[in-house]
């Protein structure tokens, strides 16, 4: 497409972002299967380019939510958001703030023993504050803030839905819910083990039975976890791109460029906005784009 639409330029980012985390699988499969076949330089690595990807993928999600709460909510704003530069921009700033968060991991980052296997699934921390701080920082910039940017994105846009006389409110509303849900479930399971782990280092002087036990937990967690996290990458394509809009129609295109332009807001019907009261431009806008 000679004009990339916010929409395009953001799920192609995230379509990267989860690809960059799928193409590591081969290698944890085959790891747990037998055991890290390489050293701790490849470990420190591949679990930077995982959190680094992690975290953009998040962020993606988080503007995506934000340019249809600009969409639907105030439609004239997004027109300042669909100039080239503002959302190259977007783009680069949040790739940079990934890589400076997923570096975090890099010194942390260990090879251990794990069932008489040496296995790249373990973090070091040399005091215990320093984990702690780890710990609710990845929590609270890799979930507890995106999640809330969402959900108030999104009950704006649920209000200001049910309030139009739409066609296709029904399936707006699901798609609303499955964003919402979707990444509820495939995120947070992550982060309440990270929770889990600094209750138990917190408890590690006054309670360590407890503590000990809250580490167990942790640690057996974790792998569903993770397991959870690479599902959250598959589910991506799904849920931001084919269904956002009909996918029935949209597979009758050969082209490429034809499906995202039904993924992408449609433009054809600016140069019309011009003549056109501001209450029916707002609704025009609204009813062009996907939720």
């Amino acid at each position: 497409m000679k004009r990339k639409p916010p929409t395009v330029v953001l799920i192609l980012q995230l379509a990267v972002a989860d690809l960059l985390i799928l193409l590591t699988l081969p290698i944890w499969i085959y790891s747990f299967a037998n055991q890290w076949p390489f050293g701790i330089g490849a470990c420190k690595g591949l679990v930077f380019v995982i959190y680094c990807s992690l975290y953009a993928s998040v962020f993606f999600i988080m503007c995506l939510s934000l340019e249809r709460f600009l969409a639907v909510v105030h439609p004239f704003a997004l027109q300042r958001w669909k100039k080239t530069m503002v959302i190259h921009l977007v783009v680069v700033m949040i790739w940079f703030f990934s890589i400076v968060l997923g570096s975090a991991i890099i010194p942390f980052q260990t090879i251990n023993d794990t069932v008489g296997d040496l296995q790249c699934a373990t973090r070091e921390y040399a005091t215990e504050a320093q984990a702690v701080i780890h710990l609710l920082s990845e929590t609270i910039l890799g979930f507890v803030v995106p999640f809330t940017v969402i959900c108030t994105c999104y009950i704006y846009v649920g209000k200001r839905i049910g309030a139009m006389a739409c066609p296709s409110k029904r399936r707006s509303t699901k798609l609303i819910t499955s964003v919402v849900v979707i990444f509820c479930l495939c995120w947070f399971p992550h982060h309440f083990f990270n929770l889990i782990t600094v209750i138990s280092v917190l408890l590690q002087d006054s309670n360590s039975e407890t503590a000990q036990t809250l580490e167990k937990i942790s640690e057996a967690g974790v792998w569903i976890a993770g397991a959870v996290i690479f599902i959250s990458s598959c589910i991506n394509p799904l849920l931001y791109a084919f269904a956002a809009r009909n996918i029935q129609s949209s597979a009758r295109f050969t082209k490429l460029s034809k499906l995202f332009e039904q993924v992408a807001p449609s433009e054809r019907q600016e140069p019309n906005l011009e003549t056109t009261s501001p209450d029916e431009k707002e609704e025009s806008l609204t009813s062009t784009e996907i939720v």
